[in-house]
């Protein structure tokens, strides 16, 4: 018996290394398979970083290739607000090469929709699966972006699918603060920036901004025979102009005389300048910081050479 017993004994004794040693070889395992939720949690945090950041490179590579002046001045802000700011950009990126990349004015239509319905979707904290919206949510969640100024956006955008020409500089005024002053706005949101002054001055800067690209557009629409400019003042340049048709080779001399033409008509009736040297060819005109009240540009701009 009582060898019994000891061998009784000793064999319990025995299962219990057994078994303590397999606990330590397979608890740690065993806990991680009992733990599903722990190993999905890990998985899925790894995704969202790895989603994060491409969403991130899309913004980067979409505006450096569409909009590179605007990835130069992204790379200026400070480290807390660029990432917001290179994801705006690509937002008005996406918006503004919609007119340019569909072949009928209903699919450009259902994009904008598209867009809007994203906006209101961001808002309620339900984005899309797509790079920018991704990116556009969390700059509204870190910065508290007013959505009228996106909204704004897509609807100016959204009417410029007509695709017509400026009646007047008034309307390319009107287009350019919906669209490019609005765009700078938020980016002042992006940087903490609050104020009447900083949002007087960036209204005026996005309307130099659209009408500096409307001039800088001019000969890739002409190669599309299309005329984007003012009405009004391409009606001093010659009828060619308003009948929609590419303007024809001109000498430099002639073209020189044309945009001299085009831009005195934007001045006040008597403008005021100076001569700096007696040298006719050598002229330096100063033109007025006040330009009429429906151009109030506060410009001041220097042109040598000119002649006249």
């Amino acid at each position: 018996m009582a060898s019994g017993i000891s061998a009784k004994h000793g064999l319990l004794t025995t299962k219990c290394s057994v078994f303590h040693s397999l606990q330590r070889n397979i608890l740690p395992h065993a806990i991680f398979i009992q733990r599903p939720t722990e190993v999905k949690c890990i998985r899925a945090s790894t995704n969202s970083t790895a989603e994060s950041r491409h969403n991130e490179k899309y913004c980067i590579d979409i505006v450096r290739s569409r909009d590179y002046d605007g990835f130069v001045s992204s790379l200026l802000l400070p480290e807390d607000a660029r990432r917001s700011s290179l994801a705006l950009r690509a937002f008005n990126v996406e918006l503004a090469q919609v007119k340019d990349s569909v072949s009928q004015k209903t699919i450009g239509l259902m994009r904008m929709q598209f867009w809007k319905t994203t906006v209101e979707e961001i808002y309620r904290d339900d984005p899309p699966v797509q790079p920018v919206s991704a990116e556009l949510w969390r700059a509204v969640k870190k910065h508290y972006l007013t959505k009228r100024w996106m909204l704004r956006i897509i609807s100016e955008r959204e009417k410029d699918m007509e695709d017509r020409a400026y009646r007047n500089l008034q309307e390319l005024e009107a287009y350019s603060e919906n669209t490019q002053s609005s765009l700078l706005y938020l980016l002042l949101e992006s940087l903490g920036v609050k104020d009447v002054h900083a949002d007087h001055a960036a209204s005026h800067i996005g309307k130099a901004q659209g009408i500096v690209t409307c001039l800088r557009a001019t000969p890739y629409h002409s190669s599309r025979r299309k005329v984007y400019l003012p009405m009004d003042i391409c009606m001093l340049v010659g009828d060619h102009i308003c009948s929609r048709e590419p303007p024809r080779r001109t000498s430099s001399e002639e073209a020189g005389n044309r945009m001299r033409e085009m831009w005195y008509m934007t001045l006040p009736a008597k403008p005021t300048y100076t001569y700096n040297t007696p040298d006719p060819s050598a002229r330096t005109y100063q033109l007025p910081l006040s330009l009429p009240s429906s151009r109030q540009w506060c410009w001041r701009t220097t042109f040598k050479g000119c002649g006249g």
